[in-house]
């Protein structure tokens, strides 16, 4: 995936997601369940009711973008919150996209000291 740079919002839609929507039925989600406009530039990302699947919405400016990923396995680590949106900063998505656990990011082995 092409990285959404560091000016670019990302918002999860806290809770599951129906993953047989199409661009039409996350942008209404979004409006109704995010409170985001769906061509305000952010990224908004839906998981998946089994945690493994994950869609990202952007509006590129001519029009909208459909990423969709589906973890062979293992989840997409994910608030708790029922319902409600969460804001991360363009490092956390990177983190997400990649399956690490984004709210507590580990070293998998020692920084060398120089």
């Amino acid at each position: 995936m092409i990285g959404p740079g560091n000016g670019v919002r990302v918002f999860l839609a806290a809770g599951t997601t129906d993953m047989r929507c199409g661009i039409a039925g996350l942008c209404a989600r979004a409006k109704k369940v995010l409170g985001e406009d769906p061509a305000g530039g952010a990224l908004l990302v839906f998981r998946g009711r089994m945690g493994d699947r994950l869609k990202i919405l952007h509006w590129d400016g001519q029009g909208f973008c459909l990423y969709y990923k589906v973890l062979e396995r293992g989840h997409f680590p994910w608030p708790k919150a029922a319902e409600g949106k969460v804001a991360l900063t363009p490092a956390q998505m990177a983190m997400l996209w990649e399956g690490i656990d984004w709210r507590q990011p580990r070293w998998t082995s020692a920084p060398t000291r120089m």
